[in-house]
């Protein structure tokens, strides 16, 4: 059918307004791609390029240098020394067991440690690279990397590996570090990057666990390019790590190193305190080990030796060890009953060897008595009976309280692992624990330092400076970080009569000094750097009615187990005090025969910038003093590890 001329125009006008309008949608479309064109390419360009190198580029933690650990006169304790070792990446090197077997014939790689290697690269994702061998020789380090060809994925390296130059002789303050475990990741709820490293090293014990936060430092990093499967093909950028803080500790090395010598042979422990500061000057512990041990990775048959050993050499008994203080604590049952006016220095009490206490019999040290004591000769002399009398006066309430005046009972706080508490016992103490009544006969024994009362030897020492002082002298380990001093613990008066603490004083005197004393044959004849000083013995078993009608065997006729703790606290000179002393020997026999003359030798070394005078020494006493000093001084050696000694500042 022929179409009218208007009908041909209507439909030429249609199709005109149907191409316009296509024509519109696809200058639209065509628009709106060139804008997004524009926007990806020159707005977003930047942030496209960042996810480019994304795909290319790896950032890798470089782990920092540790924190240095010095004494108090800047020796070097604890360093970082360089470290030749041997990585390997898994997906470079194939089948890493053949990989390994192949090295074994260039450095000393056993099935053992071919083993242990294999189980921590299959741990980690294969182009990590993993620590096979460290503390290499130049010599070993060259033949591997001479015969790099032949070893794919395998390639030596040089790092910073803990160093403790000193050895044993700050094992138990300073600590060690040792790689991260499962155990240390797992007490972390979000632990950082850095600790994921393989090998990465923290510490475990003493300062360097409990100021790792300080030590650690911050990581470094290094951009490296990768291709497509993760391979590293070269390093484009790096940035060291920030070390972490320096320590300087209030320790003496001398000092330590000769306290330690002088305990060599014993289960025992010795703290020196600067009284004026708080500054602990030695805090040693023996036996004690080699912390670098752990650093490389301690043998099994290692770590069973200081396991087995029946006394104790991981335990830093300085701290940790919880003893009975014996007639140490004397001075705090007297000063308990005189500052409530129960008694008088005039006063005396008869020793007939014994004193019936509600039905029970309790023993004085000396079987046939003391006959009557006072104040000053009860502590001169050790007598129990005086005391037993004391504590019925004033009970245990008293007691406990003054204790915890003196520093007993509690937490100071230093940068030491597992520290004890020891144990101050009360009324409410023994309720709560033992669901039993206070009694007492527990006040009798706690009055000498025996049954519940514990206290470590970090603890007579700030007892004896806060006797010494008459003030609340608080112990400082940490001296300064990174050079910056830190604050000295404020000292608050105790204000303990002074009446009272001159006899406590005259005791304590007498007691080194007094040839009725028990500590006299450790006394020091320079009238200058003259010490007071208390003996203290603590039973470890009690002596059966029917062992004591037997007549009781010597210390020395027991098994070691079976011996009395040996206690001496001092201080010293004994008209200005400037040093506090405090040495326990585990099942040693008597304060007074072992305890007191390294007592005494710790504290001359103290007041003499590290070693002792002979002219301080009783004139027959120096020939075998010169002997076992020329001993000690073979063991301490020099002060800094190489040179002459550093005295003390």
């Amino acid at each position: 059918m022929k179409r009218t001329p208007q009908e041909r125009q209507e439909s030429a006008w249609a199709i005109s307004r149907r191409t316009a309008m296509f024509g519109g949608a696809q200058l639209l479309i065509a628009g709106a791609l060139v804008l997004r064109m524009r926007q990806l390419q020159v707005a977003e360009a930047d942030q496209f390029r960042l996810l480019a190198d994304e795909n290319r580029i790896n950032i890798r933690l470089l782990p920092p240098a540790r924190g240095l650990i010095q004494d108090r006169n800047g020796t070097l304790l604890a360093g970082n020394e360089q470290n030749y070792r041997i990585v390997l990446v898994r997906e470079d090197a194939g089948d890493p067991r053949a990989a390994l077997e192949r090295l074994a014939g260039l450095i000393p790689l056993g099935e053992a440690e071919i083993d242990r290697a294999v189980r921590e690269i299959m741990r980690h994702r294969p182009f990590v690279p993993v620590t096979i061998a460290d503390r290499l020789s130049w010599e070993e380090v060259t033949r591997v990397a001479a015969n790099a060809p032949a070893l794919p994925g395998i390639t030596p390296e040089v790092g910073l590996s803990r160093h403790y130059p000193f050895g044993a002789e700050f094992a138990h303050a300073v600590g060690y570090v040792g790689s991260v475990s499962e155990a240390d990741l797992a007490a972390r709820e979000n632990p950082e990057p850095l600790l994921l490293i393989p090998r990465f090293q923290i510490g475990k014990v003493g300062v360097e666990r409990e100021l790792e936060e300080n030590l650690r430092g911050a990581a470094g990093h290094r951009r490296i390019e990768v291709n497509a499967v993760g391979r590293e093909m070269r390093e484009l950028a790096r940035q060291e790590g920030t070390p972490g803080q320096s320590m300087q500790l209030t320790l003496d090395r001398r000092l330590q190193a000769f306290a330690l010598a002088r305990l060599d042979g014993e289960s025992a422990a010795a703290v020196v305190m600067e009284i004026a500061t708080g500054d602990v000057l030695a805090l040693a512990s023996a036996p004690s080990f080699d912390p670098n041990l752990f650093v490389r990775g301690i043998s099994v048959a290692d770590f069973n030796e200081l396991r087995e050993n029946e006394y104790r050499p991981m335990s830093n008994k300085s701290v940790q060890g919880a003893y009975p203080p014996g007639s140490t604590f004397k001075m705090i049952t007297a000063l308990a009953a005189f500052e409530a006016g129960l008694a008088t220095a005039e006063e005396r009490v008869n020793c007939p060897g014994h004193m019936d206490v509600a039905g029970r019999r309790f023993n004085c040290w000396r079987r046939g008595g003391h006959g009557r004591m006072n104040l000053v000769s009860a502590l001169s002399e050790s007598c129990d009976t005086y005391f037993y009398e004391l504590a019925q006066r004033c009970g245990i309430d008293r007691i406990n309280a003054m204790a915890e005046r003196l520093g007993l009972g509690g937490r100071f706080d230093l940068p030491l692992s597992a520290m004890s508490s020891g144990l101050n016992p009360s009324r409410e103490w023994k309720r709560a624990r033992r669901n039993e009544e206070w009694m007492v006969g527990d006040t009798i024994n706690a009055s000498i330092g025996q049954g519940f009362v514990l206290s470590t030897p970090l603890q007579l020492a700030v007892m004896t400076a806060r006797l010494a002082s008459n003030r609340a002298v608080t112990p400082r380990l940490v001296r300064a970080i990174d050079g910056v001093e830190q604050p000295v613990p404020d000292q608050p008066a105790l204000n303990l009569p002074s009446a009272v603490m001159r006899q406590i004083h005259r005791g304590m005197v007498e007691c080194t000094n007094h040839s009725r004393g028990t500590a006299y044959s450790s006394r020091i004849v320079k009238a200058e750097q003259r010490m007071a000083g208390k003996t203290g013995t603590s039973q470890v078993f009690s002596i059966t009615a029917a062992e004591r009608a037997a007549g009781v065997r010597r210390q020395e006729q027991l098994p070691w187990n079976r011996r009395n703790h040996a206690l001496f606290v001092c201080y010293a000179p004994e008209d200005a005090p400037r040093y506090a002393v405090a040495v326990v020997v585990e099942h040693g026999g008597g304060g007074s025969t072992v305890a007191a003359p390294m007592g005494r030798d710790i504290m001359l070394a103290t007041l003499n910038d590290g070693w002792p005078p002979i002219d301080a020494y009783p004139q027959p006493q120096r020939n075998r003093i010169e002997a076992m000093l020329r001993t000690i001084r073979e063991k301490v050696g020099p002060a800094d590890g190489t040179g002459p000694a550093v005295s003390r500042a």
